[in-house]
């Protein structure tokens, strides 16, 4: 096995996210439910904006998904929705204290305000509303624009109405913002900054890069915590490279991918961009991220315990801006260069399609036991036997050519390990590099040298 490091055995600090929780009302309102009839007054001051359906249907779901599945406050459940009528945009914001996702969005505002609606509730209703506009309007607020308690909240579009009751936004925690500052029309930096803040633009593709060749390789075991992210590096060089790496004890994934036109240099460098960021978090980033059609690169921002991603305005009619923020993991990242062999005994070079099939085909049989399949390496004949027997169910064998130098070796793998990696490469052919039946493998794509995949061989048990 891989020997992780065990990440250190302390709470993770909130403070950043829950920061001072607002006071809440010692009794909190019931969630509201939506109903045809009920119709209010059409005109108050006000709360109100209108939008397409379709628009506010795709950032109520973007949203959505830092919603916390089961919320320490009741406002938790609630989307957060702020409407500006100088700027005529509208913010909808879900925080669960660990992860923030907010969507801001284009929209025709004739009353400003901010208040909360229960999440799923809302989305339920609005995905269902026939295309075209339809207008959101609070009609109980204070002098301050913020909502009132229970104060009913009505959609209005082409098939009628519904109403549904609010939290006021004075319940919703504090939001997780990394302070910069910024640069007036004479050049001069107005604003506060967070004393250890920094930011600096990624190419789009190479974050993608870097996420979807590692991220599979997290481990999902709470118990080991830091290793539940992705590490993040910046290296130096001619241009400058950004590391990823991700590991759960049993296998490690590494790219290094280019990121020209980053600074390495900072104002703060004894922070540096060197942290390990919750795989959840990533996951999104990658979602939200692959619809991106029109910008190419995002803003990232970080600090000491969190990091943020800026995607800016997309060029379309509806000019959307979206935030991710999130915790970083604590504790100590394991030094994984240290587990990748320097030199090698055996080197492999095979065919990558071929082998997923193969090891897709033999993997049926190799599920119904521990998905161990064996590796039988032959220097003489230059081929590969993927093999699995299966007790009281049956066996399967297949061989394939490979380019071998090194002696004869037999080891086993799982299948599961070796398809996850296989499947996030894109060359023609891969290499495999190994020295015993019972230390690291390394697997890489051929003509893509920055990248590598460790996977530890299974202990056979002599028979």
């Amino acid at each position: 096995m891989v020997q992780a490091q065990r990440p250190v055995d302390r709470e993770l600090e909130a403070e950043s996210f829950a920061a001072v929780l607002r006071s809440s009302k010692t009794a909190a309102p019931q969630r509201g439910e939506g109903y045809l009839d009920g119709a209010v007054d059409s005109s108050p001051e006000g709360f109100s904006f209108t939008c397409e359906q379709a628009d506010l249907s795709h950032h109520l779901t973007s949203v959505g998904r830092a919603v916390a599945s089961r919320p320490a406050l009741p406002v938790l459940a609630n989307v957060l929705v702020e409407a500006d009528a100088e700027t005529q945009r509208v913010a909808l914001t879900a925080f669960d204290l660990n992860l923030c996702i907010r969507s801001e969005f284009e929209a025709q505002v004739k009353g400003s305000g901010r208040t909360t609606l229960p999440a799923k509730l809302l989305s339920d209703i609005v995905s269902r509303l026939p295309s075209g506009p339809m207008t959101l309007a609070l009609r109980a607020t204070n002098a301050n624009g913020q909502a009132q308690d229970d104060a009913p909240v009505l959609l209005t579009s082409a098939a009628g109405q519904y109403q549904v009751r609010s939290l006021s936004a004075e319940e919703y925690p504090t939001l997780p913002e990394i302070l910069l500052r910024t640069a007036d029309a004479d050049g001069d930096f107005v604003g506060e900054e967070s004393p250890t803040a920094q930011a600096l633009e990624l190419p789009i593709e190479s974050l993608l890069q870097g996420i979807g060749q590692t991220l599979f390789a997290a481990s999902g075991d709470e118990t080991k915590q830091v290793l539940t992210g992705v590490h993040v590096k910046l290296l130096a060089g001619d241009p400058p490279c950004l590391e990823f790496a991700a590991t759960d004890g049993h296998r490690l994934a590494m790219v290094q991918v280019e990121a020209e036109g980053i600074p390495v240099a900072s104002a703060h460098e004894e922070i540096g961009l060197d942290f390990t960021i919750p795989a959840r978090t990533l996951r999104e980033v990658e979602r939200i991220l692959g619809t991106q059609t029109a910008a190419s690169t995002v803003e990232l921002r970080f600090d000491r315990s969190q990091v943020q991603f800026v995607l800016p305005p997309r060029a379309s009619k509806t000019q959307c801006q979206q935030r991710i923020t999130s915790r970083l993991l604590e504790g100590q990242y394991p030094d994984y260069n240290r587990l990748i062999p320097r030199q090698f005994e055996r080197q492999i070079t095979l065919e990558r399609r071929p082998l997923i099939e193969s090891l897709e085909r033999v993997g049926v049989l190799a599920a119904q036991r521990n998905d161990i399949v064996k590796f039988n390496l032959s220097a003489a004949t230059q081929t590969l036997r993927i093999s699995t027997e299966a007790p009281d169910v049956g066996s399967g064998e297949e061989s394939l050519p490979v380019q071998m130098s090194g002696p004869d070796l037999e080891l086993a793998f799982n299948v599961r390990y070796l398809l996850d990696a296989l499947r996030v490469f894109h060359t023609q052919q891969v290499s495999l590099e190994l020295n015993g039946a019972t230390q690291p493998a390394i697997w890489k794509p051929l003509g893509a040298m920055r990248l590598c995949y460790l996977v530890m061989p299974v202990q056979l048990r002599a028979t």
